[in-house]
């Protein structure tokens, strides 16, 4: 199965989760989604990387991002280890984990989305099957893949970073503009490439020409 790419639909899937039954392009609806997948259940990384997700709901949520945990173990290990999540919480104390966690005990999903750790020999259980690395997908409500990442299994995620990436993306959906280097919401933005001189003079009447392919705009976002 080839990888999947930025631009492609995210492959839809039926699958048993914390939450109950989804499909998953219903599950997403009109909504942007980041699903994100785990090696195993009750491990140290992964847990505190749940505890921040679940800090973090209220800043997904009022994007408009709904999230979706995946990890290779069935309903009954995830509903216990919800239980320690929500105990250790992390640096803030205990949380609560509201969002589904996906049962994906025979990896169909993981094969699917081509989250299977093939190159590392010792990442598997006990029948030999290959654990999940850590993938991010973020996916529109068009159901587009916009992006992906794929973490070692030693490093926990950067949910700053995933956030940050679905404000600029949401951005440029909606302004025609794309983000520089290290930008953080508030930052001044690019003037789209195809955007001409004329129009950024009636849509960004403040933009400053840097270079004659280089522009930048303050943009005023809530």
């Amino acid at each position: 199965m080839p990888s999947l790419r930025l631009g492609n639909i995210a492959p839809d899937f039926e699958a048993e989760t914390t939450a109950g039954p989804i499909k998953f392009h219903e599950w997403i609806g009109n909504s942007w989604a980041v699903l994100f997948s785990h090696p195993d259940d009750f491990t140290p990384v992964c847990t505190t990387e749940l505890g921040e997700v679940a800090r973090r709901a209220p800043d997904f949520e009022k994007r408009g991002v709904k999230i979706i945990g995946l990890s290779a173990n069935g309903l009954e290990s995830h509903n216990k280890w919800v239980q320690d999540i929500n105990s250790y919480g992390g640096k803030v104390g205990p949380t609560d984990v509201q969002f589904p966690i996906i049962a994906d005990a025979d990896r169909k999903v993981a094969t699917l989305y081509d989250m299977l750790d093939e190159q590392d020999a010792t990442n598997r259980d006990a029948k030999g099957i290959p654990f999940t690395v850590r993938t991010v997908f973020i996916v529109d409500p068009k159901k587009t893949i916009r992006l992906t990442l794929a973490y070692p299994a030693s490093t926990g995620r950067n949910f700053d970073e995933i956030i940050r990436v679905i404000d600029s993306l949401q951005i440029g959906d909606k302004h025609r503009v794309t983000t520089p280097v290290n930008w953080k919401k508030g930052d001044d933005v690019i003037v789209h490439p195809s955007v001409s001189n004329d129009e950024a003079k009636t849509l960004f009447p403040e933009f400053t020409q840097h270079l004659p392919y280089l522009r930048t705009t303050p943009l005023k976002v809530e």
